[in-house]
C-alpha cells in the first residue's frame, strides 16, 4: 500500500485529450472482455457483495473525459464506459491512477478517502460493500486487464502498469540521500 501522505498524480494530458476525440466503442469491447474474465477467475467478488450486487456504481476518473458504470450482478455483471454519468447509486471520483490503485490494493481506500484524493457519494454501505469484496479477492485489476492477450499479456502488463502508475511517480525525481552530514 502506497504511503497515506502520499498524493496521485492526473494522467497526462495528451491521453486525457485522445480519450475526448475516440470513440467509446474500442473501450466498451475491452471493458466487457476484461469484466467477464475477472467473473470467470474471481466469481467469489459477486458472491461477497450480497445483496449488493444490484447496486450501480459510478467510477468517475476527475482526469479522464469518460466514466464508468459498474453493475456488478451474479450473473451478468456489466461495465459500461460513459461521457455522461447517469444517475447510480454509488458514486466514486477521484484520479484514474487513484480508482486503479484502490482497486488492486496498493493503496489504502481510507487514507484516499480522507486526503481527498477520492470522493463517495451516494450507498456508503454499497460503497463498503465494494471495496470489502474486491480487497478480500485480491484481485491485480492490471494482471487482469491484461491476461486476456495470452502471450503478449506481460508485456501489456508493463505497458499497462507503467501509463497508470507512472502517472503515480512525483514529477521530478527525490534528491538522492549522501548519507549524514556529520
Amino acid at each position: 500500500m502506497s504511503v497515506s501522505g502520499a498524493t496521485v498524480s492526473k494522467m497526462p494530458f495528451a491521453l486525457a485529450v485522445v480519450g475526448r476525440v475516440l470513440p467509446l466503442l474500442p473501450l466498451q469491447i475491452l471493458l466487457a472482455i476484461c469484466l467477464r474474465e475477472i467473473r470467470n477467475r474471481h466469481p467469489q467478488i459477486f458472491d461477497r457483495l450480497g445483496s449488493y450486487c444490484g447496486k450501480t456504481f459510478a467510477l468517475v476518473p476527475t482526469d479522464l473525459p469518460f466514466a464508468f458504470v459498474l453493475e456488478p450482478r451474479r450473473l451478468d455483471p456489466r461495465v459500461i464506459a460513459v461521457r455522461s454519468v447517469p444517475d447510480t447509486d454509488v458514486r466514486i471520483a477521484g484520479p484514474f491512477a487513484a480508482l486503479i490503485s484502490l482497486a488492486d490494493g496498493t493503496s489504502d481506500g481510507d487514507a484516499l478517502f480522507f486526503s481527498r484524493e477520492i470522493q463517495i457519494e451516494g450507498d456508503m454501505e454499497a460503497a463498503l460493500a465494494l471495496r470489502n469484496a474486491i480487497d478480500d479477492s485480491r484481485i491485480d485489476i492490471i494482471a487482469e486487464a491484461a491476461a486476456w492477450l495470452g502471450p503478449l499479456s506481460p508485456m501489456a502488463e508493463r505497458v499497462l502498469r507503467d501509463a497508470i502508475h507512472g502517472s503515480m511517480r512525483p514529477s521530478r525525481d527525490p534528491v538522492p540521500e549522501r548519507g549524514s552530514w556529520n
